[in-house]
């Protein structure tokens, strides 16, 4: 298959994980994605992530893994860490680099404090070190759209306080089309991952974290505000800050150098 992409599920406590892996690199780079992930897993999707992110393929061996399958009420941001960590152990993937995005930056940072040996370097984009008032504000809305089944309330919504006014004006006309597809089932996964991030707190602990750190934050988030990234920069000793003036959330898909400035960092 192109670019070696392959669907792969792995057994963790409770449950199983669903990941992808594609590249022929001779470096591991785990991707852990975002709040989207509690709408839509990686389940069977090896081929469309492996083109979409085939710029890491030549360097790195990647794996993007989804959160397990089934959740329960209470499952928390450092619960995802440990079944993370247990998934690359049975994996048999000793060290990698760790890109989090969003929630995943969150579940990242918590995988640092837990098993330091596994992670390499690490790379935090559009995420926070804790609850912050517009996360506060933007997550209780979506929970409250998710409970009334309201799909493309939650799509609407969340598409216009993650992209730039550039980007919504060229997209906005597709709101009919994408708010058709990708329905889930049910809620219950996203509700549980939501709450999850209103619970997230590293803020006591981000000064052990003792890899080389990049954080990638919008100027303009107003997902979880613009001072969070400076924020994680302050907590993380010796990390680097890096800033995607006049974007916002949705950056690391907006910013055209997104992946230009990760795979700087992570060849250092």
């Amino acid at each position: 298959m192109l670019y070696h992409a392959k669907n792969g599920a792995v057994r963790v406590e409770q449950g199983n994980m669903d990941y992808i892996t594609f590249g022929t690199g001779s470096r591991i780079l785990v991707m852990i994605p975002g709040l989207g992930d509690g709408l839509s897993t990686v389940k069977g999707k090896a081929l469309p992530f492996a083109l979409a992110y085939r710029v890491y393929a030549k360097e790195f061996r990647v794996f993007l893994f989804s959160r397990k399958e089934p959740l329960v009420p209470g499952y928390s941001t450092r619960d995802m860490a440990r079944d993370q960590a247990s998934a690359l152990d049975a994996l048999g993937i000793p060290r990698a680099a760790v890109l989090g995005v969003s929630q995943g930056g969150m579940i990242a940072q918590h995988l640092a404090l837990q098993r330091p040996d596994l992670v390499e370097r690490l790379v935090l984009a559009v995420t926070a070190a804790r609850r912050t008032p517009q996360m506060e504000e933007a997550v209780h809305i979506w929970m409250d759209l998710a409970r009334r089944g309201d799909y493309p309330g939650l799509v609407i919504d969340t598409t216009e306080r993650s992209y730039s006014e550039d980007y919504l004006k060229r997209y906005r006309r597709l709101y009919p089309l994408l708010t058709r597809l990708g329905k889930p089932k049910e809620f219950q996964r996203f509700l549980i991952q939501a709450a999850s991030c209103l619970d997230h707190d590293a803020w006591g602990e981000l000064s052990r974290i003792a890899c080389p750190t990049q954080i990638i934050g919008g100027t303009e988030d107003r997902v979880i505000g613009p001072n969070a990234a400076l924020e994680l920069a302050e907590a993380i000793p010796n990390s680097r800050l890096s800033l995607c003036e006049g974007l916002g959330h949705a950056a690391y898909e907006e910013a055209r150098d997104f992946h230009t400035r990760v795979l700087e960092f992570l060849r250092q």
